[in-house]
């Protein structure tokens, strides 16, 4: 299948996202195996030495794109970029697909974490994958896939999570991150802190900080704008400061788990008010760059057809079918396969699918979004340094 120019597909099998922890894993003597690949070939697939102990530091939202061109506010990170690979993220380029590659070291269609919001078979409901509010089923239910925490259970390294309370429990956390011990710490230099503090007095071997501001201020401002670029200076400073202050022979590696791109006032088409996208549709999951489309029974393929019209160039619009064929999830396992909507669209450009009948208008009217195969969005960095 041809996939439309500007478009990157994810590289399960290569530089990616959910490579990350099995290699660091590995560099501190923990072998696993996820995806069908050993911990050992993914370290030597992204070039990590062995190390007595690993940091990693998850920036939500920073996209490698995104830092190639506004470098100049994050001055550490832009002189650690000519050792630093690019990684994709996995489809949809999203939070809660992404940390559930990164904590797995598997794919979408395995662990069933397909979007912002997935349709639920059991209901027909939407359920949303970061907040889990006002639904019956349990993040363990719906992901079951082991950790790789889990995995390796007391037997190997310690690890340590680090993030705001809020995570502790958190339905995400469940389904994405569970089994590390989990440290509260608020803002990013009280996380720096503990950071170091674990790791200089040997209390954790393996540290995962993360920081989510900067997806934020992308979301309301746009990763073009002042705030944005306020924001990501000051994240930097923090992150050349725990560089100075971990112990040597520390391997650290900064990631992210998806980019941005910034969408402009024309750039919304709203389901809702356009009956060629409208009819036929029971629901529309996903996010407005990557959106599930799940139709009435045996309508599918009339319904990409209009889809296909009135969007255009916009958007790639695939069947199910056609969407697993191009490996956008990776492998599907059986259960989640009527999770994927019964047409996948990912935008191009600046076009975003929104739906006023199930989504709330401060959503809607976000500057900065993501979920989309652009290289603005699908590519990260991966920054590797031995301190």
């Amino acid at each position: 299948m041809t996939v439309p120019d500007g478009l990157t597909l994810p590289d399960y099998a290569g530089a990616c996202l959910r490579a990350v922890l099995p290699a660091a894993l590995d560099a501190v003597g923990a072998p696993t195996t996820s995806a069908g690949r050993t911990s050992a070939q993914d370290r030597e697939l992204l070039g990590l030495p062995r190390a007595r102990r690993v940091c990693i530091v998850l920036v939500d939202g920073l996209g490698a794109q995104m830092l190639a061109e506004r470098g100049g506010h994050a001055p550490f990170l832009r002189s650690q970029l000519p050792d630093a690979l690019t990684l994709t993220s996995g489809y949809p380029s999203t939070t809660a697909t992404s940390l559930t590659m990164l904590g797995t070291g598997e794919v979408p269609g395995t662990t069933g974490m397909l979007g912002y919001t997935v349709r639920n078979p059991a209901d027909g409901a939407l359920l949303n994958l970061i907040s889990w509010e006002e639904t019956a089923v349990h993040p363990r239910e719906w992901q079951q896939v082991p950790t790789l925490a889990e995995r390796l259970g007391g037997q190997g390294p310690s690890i340590v999570s680090v993030g705001p309370a809020r995570f502790v429990g958190s339905g995400l956390t469940e389904a994405a991150l569970r089994g590390p011990r989990f440290l509260a710490a608020g803002s990013l230099a009280a996380r720096v802190d503990v950071t170091t503090a674990l790791l200089r007095s040997g209390d954790a071997d393996v540290v995962y900080l993360y920081w989510g501001d900067v997806d934020k201020m992308g979301h309301q401002h746009g990763w073009g704008s002042r705030q944005w670029g306020d924001e990501v200076e000051a994240m930097d400073a923090e992150l050349a400061r725990l560089a100075r202050e971990l112990p040597r022979g520390t391997l650290l590696l900064v990631t992210a788990d998806h980019g941005m791109v910034d969408l402009g006032p024309d750039s919304r088409i709203d389901v809702a008010e356009t009956p060629g996208l409208a009819q036929d549709v029971e629901v529309v999951a996903g996010e407005p760059r990557a959106v599930h489309v799940h139709t009435r029974p045996g309508t599918a393929a009339a319904v990409a057809e209009r889809w296909r019209d009135v969007l255009g160039d916009t958007a790639w619009v695939l069947l199910r079918e056609e969407a697993e064929a191009a490996g956008l999830f990776g492998d599907v396992a059986e259960r989640h396969r009527s999770v994927l909507g019964d047409i996948v669209v990912a935008a191009r450009e600046r076009r975003a699918v929104v739906d006023s009948r199930t989504q709330t208008a401060e959503s809607i009217a976000l500057v900065g979004v993501h979920g989309s195969l652009t290289p603005d969005e699908v590519l990260v960095p991966l920054v590797r340094t031995v301190v």
